[in-house]
């Protein structure tokens, strides 16, 4: 417990106090998006999941020192450098995503030019190698508990087939919900916090990677909370959601993690309805509050929130109580 401790504190430090150099430095080099719920439109620097990776690390790194020369527990340290070598591969994806050239961009109504980013095809597909390190390593219990079947052995199934799935699928998936100040990172903030206890209560060394994840994110937050100074970018979505699908893998939490991910799985099928091609964001009113920008169509969860026409901090603060509703269930032992 101490060494979770420890390495969560230097975790919130570390992005805590980085986060603002970067915001300097990704100004400087134009890496910048438009804060479209804004009237003004500001330009804001983005890609702040890479501040918040750097406090992952620093935490992780600590703590696999911490167990190596301290505790001289060497075994338990594989699963953390295999998780590292995952949501590091699947971060500089989103990061790419970030920087992706102008030459797609579109414009808004202002006429301002805004990043659109990769194909949507080509995600999954840059993001599958991140599997790997799980798999070398045969992370996870090939036994898993399905509803109404009972216990299935899925025996090299479940390293070849089921664990690139559940990377791919969650990285892709938290990256479908978002855009308003604060949301993705105060969701990130309480499912953390509770695969983490979770995780805790369950004696499983996949606690450190979310207690950590949950204090790289507090540090962040206070930066990305409205009206936010920096955007957080794909970086930050991809990191989250292969954070998720690795520590539920090595943990063997998978239906603790599907029921946490349960609003971006919702939010997967409608946006499918769209063919993945509607947007969360609001139409911003001269009020400053939101009106739904599909009408009565709701190909997202944020248009549901939307049709009260709510500012946008009432959008973020609703998301994350969606989110605190259905990460309290894996407490109650339901499903």
């Amino acid at each position: 417990m101490i060494s979770e401790i420890v390495a969560s504190i230097i975790s919130f430090i570390v992005s805590l106090f980085v986060t603002p150099y970067f915001m300097k430095f990704l100004n400087l080099v134009g890496v910048v998006g438009l804060d479209l719920q804004k009237k003004d439109k500001p330009k804001l620097p983005t890609s702040g999941g890479v501040c918040v990776a750097f406090g992952v690390l620093a935490g992780l790194l600590s703590y696999v020192g911490i167990k190596t020369f301290v505790y001289g527990l060497r075994v338990e340290v594989i699963p953390i450098l295999a998780i590292l070598s995952s949501t590091l591969m699947v971060t500089f994806v989103g990061l790419l995503d970030d920087l992706n050239v102008r030459e797609r961009a579109v414009k808004t109504k202002e006429g301002e030019d805004i990043r659109v980013g990769l194909p949507q095809w080509v995600k999954p597909i840059l993001t599958l190698p991140a599997a790997v390190p799980l798999m070398v390593i045969k992370a996870g219990h090939t036994t898993m508990s399905l509803p109404f079947i009972g216990e299935v052995d899925f025996g090299i199934l479940y390293s070849l087939f089921l664990i690139p799935i559940g990377v791919v699928g969650a990285s892709n998936a938290v990256n479908l919900l978002g855009g308003f100040n604060g949301m993705e990172t105060g969701m990130g903030i309480v499912y953390m916090l509770s695969l983490g206890v979770y995780a805790l209560l369950n004696r499983s060394v996949a606690a450190v990677v979310f207690l950590v994840s949950f204090a790289s994110l507090l540090g962040f937050i206070r930066y990305n909370w409205y009206p936010a100074r920096i955007l957080p970018g794909d970086s930050l979505t991809y990191l989250l959601g292969s954070l998720v699908a690795c520590g539920v893998i090595v943990g063997n939490m998978e239906r603790a993690g599907v029921i946490v991910l349960t609003p971006f799985i919702v939010e997967f099928f409608l946006k499918a309805r769209s063919r993945f091609k509607a947007s969360c964001l609001g139409v911003l009113r001269e009020d400053g509050r939101l009106d739904p920008p599909y009408g009565s169509k709701v190909y997202s969860l944020t248009h549901l929130v939307l049709q009260l026409r709510p500012t946008e901090k009432q959008v973020t603060l609703t998301m994350i109580l969606v989110e605190a509703t259905f990460s309290s269930i894996i407490f109650l032992g339901v499903l």
